[in-house]
């Protein structure tokens, strides 16, 4: 159709199915082609379909169009999406587009870009339905009638007063319920303890507030309670996506990545593993150096050396496990710093359970290996020792870090097996001292 100017097909190609789906047609052709495509689209389609595409392949499209076509595009852009997409552009760029929005447009954008980045004020959108308390049902549905072509969602309903104070809240079923009763007011109807956030607080506390209250937007004040704009689901959803991801990676080992994987640098790329690796690397060695201090009592035993692989591992895969459950908890909010007790007496049941078992798997190879019966027991109490070390450990430093006010998630599994690792070493070369005399 693009070949051969299809004009009258292009149009109905870009109205006859979903923007998601046509989106993932267009996602073969180059940034230019699909440009091409998009013009054929009214404005506000034009901008459904764009979001639909990801970032970079965004950024990439915007980057070789003229400013004030991009400007019509990022008009109809909702406002949160916007400065999120302005954010990623040239600065120059930005200069010229915001100098093509109307005043009020290029106020907001401003406004919404003077906020740190990961905070509320960032993530919210100013698109938000705002009614007065002495309105009836009847009348808040004709007023919001006239607001609705601007509002992203109207799910809820926020009540202000003449100052822009937010005073309380009404759901859309709420007011279509009350329309039997017309004398009825907004002021009567609506909750004033409402659940918020405020423009200065963390993304993830927020996104905590909306799980935690099963809410569909959440509105967000100033310290004078002045209503500033809301935060949808939808930017929840992608809020705690990042933050999964950021735990994730800092869980393996890796310092968070600040973009898409197959996008990042190389160089980004290798310092952000190496950087830990490195720390890894540095507590190998101690691991090493606790070897080589008990050379002596290895070199008379040379049958302890068989399982210092078994011994290191089994602690440390209890120790990276440990740390796993409880970060994950701690993320979900089903462990809090108060539950510390509880978390320690579970844990120190389940590694004694886990510990006897594999104590049990490990003393039926030792008596086949070790010089007597007696010798053999070095290695299932080895193991009880080091699996309940490791899982101790794995539970109390991510809380320890939490209690400090550091992520968790900085208590990685590489980093949490290596401490385990010199445990391992201490623990087994003393135990076979007590045994072996």
């Amino acid at each position: 159709m693009l070949a051969f100017e299809q004009e009258s097909e292009l149009r109905e190609f870009c109205v006859a199915l979903n923007p998601g789906r046509t989106a993932e047609f267009m996602e073969g052709l180059d940034d230019d082609e699909m440009w091409r495509v998009l013009q054929f689209a009214e404005p506000d389609r034009r901008a459904e379909i764009f979001s639909y595409f990801d970032e970079a392949r965004q950024l990439s499209m915007l980057a070789s169009e003229p400013a004030a076509e991009t400007a019509v595009l990022i008009e109809e852009i909702p406002e949160d999406d916007r400065v999120d997409l302005i954010q990623g552009l040239p600065s120059e760029a930005v200069d010229e587009i915001l100098k093509l929005l109307p005043a009020s447009e290029r106020r907001n954008i401003e406004r919404l870009r003077s906020y740190a980045e990961g905070t509320a004020g960032a993530l919210m959108t100013t698109e938000v339905a705002k009614l007065g308390e002495r309105l009836t049902a009847v009348e808040a549905l004709d007023e919001l009638g006239r607001q609705a072509s601007d509002l992203e969602t109207i799910y809820y309903l926020y009540v202000v007063d003449d100052n822009n104070l937010l005073r309380g809240i009404v759901s859309t079923r709420q007011l279509v319920s009350s329309i039997k009763n017309k004398s009825r007011t907004l002021g009567e109807m609506m909750e004033t303890d409402v659940v918020v956030a405020l423009a200065g607080e963390d993304q993830e506390s927020v996104a905590e507030k909306v799980e935690r209250f099963n809410l569909l937007a959440i509105p967000v004040i100033d310290s004078g309670r002045q209503l500033l704009g809301i935060i949808t689901h939808d930017d929840v959803i992608d809020v705690v996506r990042e933050e999964l991801t950021e735990d994730a990676q800092r869980i393996a080992a890796v310092a968070p990545l600040e973009g898409d994987f197959l996008q990042i640098g190389l160089m980004v790329l290798s310092y952000k593993r190496g950087l830990w690796l490195t720390i890894l690397f540095f507590a190998a060695l101690l691991t090493a150096f606790a070897l080589r201090h008990y050379e002596d009592e290895l070199a008379v035993h040379g049958w302890l050396v068989w399982f210092i692989p078994l011994i290191i591992s089994s602690g440390g895969n209890s120790g990276s496990q440990s740390a796993t459950l409880v970060i994950t908890a701690m993320t979900g909010g089903e462990v809090k710093l108060t539950d510390l007790p509880k978390v320690l007496s579970r844990e120190v049941c389940v590694s004694l359970l886990l510990g006897g078992f594999l104590s049990l798997i490990g003393f039926a190879v030792a008596i086949f290996v070790a010089p007597s019966i007696l010798a053999a027991t070095v290695i299932p109490a080895t193991l009880l020792a080091v699996v309940f070390c490791g899982c101790l450990c794995g539970v109390t430093l991510p809380i320890m870090f939490k209690r400090l006010g550091l992520d968790p998630a900085l208590m990685s599994n590489p980093f949490v097996a290596g401490i385990v690792d010199i445990l391992g070493i201490v623990i087994y070369i003393n135990v076979a001292r007590l045994v072996l005399g």
